[in-house]
């Protein structure tokens, strides 16, 4: 029997234990021990088996390491059928969390049972897979179809109390789980109750409504964003329905092969390692001493400012805002309110919640309030002298120790730090609007930045439920830099011969969230405007934002005004396409001397991503991003670029970095060098048959 799994009898009762750390995936020596024990307990004198994990976990789902390499025999399908065979009652007993693979091994048993704090989940869509090993056609056979539709498109894990009140937890255990089961296992015995397999369960297809498959596909579809998982998820489920088990489980199989072998779960399994990956600091000792985090304080009360103390006080970290009068601390503390009882309405907090994450948001208009702050995050407006001047305040006031980092989006950290006597205790900590909604920290370095700063604020960004990834010191950063290009040339586009709706609807037909000039609508076209009132520079290229320009001096700030580059509907806020704006736009390209014309799809896509690419592999260059992964991860969280893609720097060496090299000396030469020159990297990788995942593999 494998050393990852043992078994033993207790009172006439099998138990086999897994024990393979950390999260007892299903290796194959786990897979192996789990069908020998089986197979052993066919022959002994055990009545029952009962089936546990050691550790902090129940099986948490397959060992994706084997993913992609040549299958190991047994198969988790031979392990199942095995069990869903016996002669005796099998009975799962889950703590932690019963996932993926792990929740699929327990549907196969006769009987589950948990502890109150276990948790039960199907997540492979968040991979671009499905479930894999009979989840889509048992889970519908004792929960119903809508509840398992509900259940494996979301990938969401539920509690064991729900999943007790859906029929897929037979059993709440209170006290010790092991001996709790073992007499739960007794208790069957004795009453001599019947194996439940699940797949002697039969769906009635009259109890479906009509239409039900139909219109679960066009759910899914229209927020697919590029992803396929959850389309082949409503077949499975389909099949349940329509097809005996067996043949329901060979559709489910060839479904999750082909998803397997798909570039979209391909992306998403990329970023599901880069997000874990980019925690991690290069150089930085394991070892590295950590600072106490036990209270926050923000300075700026306002929407950033607000969200950010949400953060802090979702994680039950206690946490001081502090604003310059009684009326703007007032009206901070009035949008965190408000903010919460959205999530109320939504379910997903009650009044109890709030109150209690209220109760640790206390707010201040004197410095000396913080004075005992263990991070204090600057959350005000970008202007580089106000923050200075802050920090210098901060420097008189916050005891030693404590941590001291700017939210900002473009600002230079190392002239933030210089106002103060203690730079290596200054650190950027870029949150993304909203912030107590967006996932993504870009935690950015400063030149005297200490290593336990780093590793605190990296630390501390996960406790608050962050994605954090590490930027040097540059103008915007990782993220913002980036973005440079891709707004200007979706706004060149429009005066070479593209609507706005052609440039937003085939990026969002990409993946994008939301298009480019839609994007810039909802952000304000004024804050863009302004911001380049203050930073005008000699020979700027007037072009990009000259219809960007004529709209804000016209009133047409995007959709807070109604209009923009659409009219907006004052109720729904729905875009609509303005004939007007079309006559600014060819108006402002007959000004350049442009010659409009016919604009594909493909080019549309190369136009706006190939700069993201460009940028990021010169990020790479000066060593302002650790590795192109974590730029992958800085776009997916931030930015809002499709999963299913994987990110930029992933989705050019899925293209190809020669065909994305060869693109932009195209475009070089047609458009000039000032923004098309290539990056010295890409053109090394390209011209070597070389990528970027390449240079994530070197060591550091």
């Amino acid at each position: 029997m494998s050393h990852a799994v043992s078994y033993s009898i207790r009172d006439k009762i099998g138990v086999i234990s897994v024990d393979s750390p950390p999260v007892n995936a299903l290796s194959q020596r786990v897979r192996e021990g789990i069908l020998d024990a089986v197979r052993k307990a066919q022959k002994d004198k055990s009545e029952a088996v009962v089936l546990c994990c050691k550790g902090r976990t129940f099986i948490a789902g397959a060992d994706i390491t084997e993913f992609g390499k040549p299958p190991l025999e047994p198969g988790l399908s031979e392990v199942l059928s095995a069990m869903e065979n016996s002669s005796k009652p099998i009975i799962a007993a889950i703590h932690g969390a019963a996932l993926g693979g792990g929740f699929e091994v327990a549907l196969a048993c006769h009987y589950r049972c948990a502890v109150a704090g276990a948790r039960v989940g199907l997540p492979e869509v968040k991979l671009g897979l499905l479930p894999g090993a009979g989840g889509t056609q048992r889970v519908p056979r004792i929960a119903g179809i809508r509840a398992a539709f509900d259940m494996i498109v979301s990938g969401n894990p539920i509690a064991a109390a729900k999943a007790r009140d859906m029929g897929l937890v037979n059993e709440i255990i209170d006290g010790d789980l092991v001996e709790g089961a073992i007499s739960y296992a007794r208790d069957l015995v004795d009453s001599g109750a019947p194996l439940k397999r699940i797949r002697d369960v039969n769906i009635d297809p009259a109890t479906i409504e009509p239409g039900f498959f139909e219109q679960a596909r066009k759910r899914v579809n229209a927020r697919a964003r590029g992803q396929i998982a959850q389309d082949r998820i409503v077949s499975c489920l389909e099949a349940a329905v329509n097809l005996p088990i067996d043949k329901g489980l060979k559709r489910e199989r060839e479904l999750f092969i082909e998803l397997l072998t798909s570039p979209e779960s391909a992306a998403m399994r990329h970023i599901f390692f880069a997000e874990r990956q980019a925690a991690k600091i290069k150089g930085l000792p394991r070892e590295t001493p950590v600072r106490e985090i036990n209270q926050a304080a923000i300075i700026g009360g306002g929407t950033m400012g607000g969200g950010i103390a949400m953060c802090f006080a979702n994680a039950g970290i206690p946490v001081v805002l502090l604003e310059v009068n009684d009326e703007a601390l007032d009206r901070g503390l009035k949008i965190i309110r408000k903010n919460y009882s959205i999530t109320v309405k939504r379910g997903k907090l009650t009044e109890a919640d709030v109150k209690k994450r209220m109760a640790l948001i206390t707010g201040a208009t004197n410095y000396a309030d913080i004075a005992d702050a263990d991070i204090v995050i600057e959350a005000v407006f970008e202007n580089l002298d106000l923050k200075k001047e802050i920090f210098a305040k901060l420097d008189e006031t916050c005891k030693a120790g404590a941590i001291l980092a700017t939210n900002t989006s473009y600002q230079d950290v190392d002239a933030i730090a210089a106002a103060t006597a203690r730079p290596e205790d200054v650190v950027g900590t870029h949150f993304f609007s909203p912030a107590n909604v967006m996932k993504l920290l870009e935690v950015v370095r400063g030149a005297k930045t200490a290593d336990d700063v780093l590793a605190t604020v990296m630390l501390t960004g996960k406790r608050i439920g962050k994605v954090c990834a590490l930027s040097g010191v540059c103008y915007g950063f990782i993220g913002n830099r980036m973005l440079t290009g891709y707004g200007r040339e979706a706004q060149l586009l429009l005066l070479e011969g593209c609507t706005p709706q052609q440039v937003d609807s085939t990026l969002e037909k990409f993946g994008m969230a939301m298009g480019p000039v839609a994007m810039g609508d909802l952000a304000g076209l004024d804050v863009g405007y302004k911001a380049r009132q203050s930073r005008k520079a000699e020979g700027d290229d007037p072009r990009p934002y000259a219809v960007s320009t004529r709209l804000v001096e016209s009133g047409r700030f995007g959709q807070k005004t109604g209009a923009g580059y659409y009219r907006y509907d004052s109720e729904t806020r729905a875009r609509v396409s303005d004939p007007e704006v079309e006559v600014m736009i060819r108006e402002e390209a007959e000004k350049f001397g442009i010659e409009r014309r016919e604009i594909s799809e493909a080019e549309i896509i190369a136009r706006c991503i190939y700069p993201l690419v460009n940028e990021g592999a010169k990020i790479l260059e000066e060593g302002i991003a650790q590795r192109a992964s974590d730029i992958d991860v800085v776009y997916v969280f931030g930015y809002a670029f499709p999963v299913a893609k994987g990110g930029p720097m992933f989705y050019a060496d899925q293209v190809g970095l020669k065909s994305v090299y060869d693109k932009i000396l195209e475009f070089r030469n047609r458009h000039g060098e000032q923004n098309w020159e290539p990056a010295n990297l890409l053109k090394q990788l390209a011209e070597n048959g070389g990528s970027f995942a390449d240079l994530d593999q070197r060591p550091a």
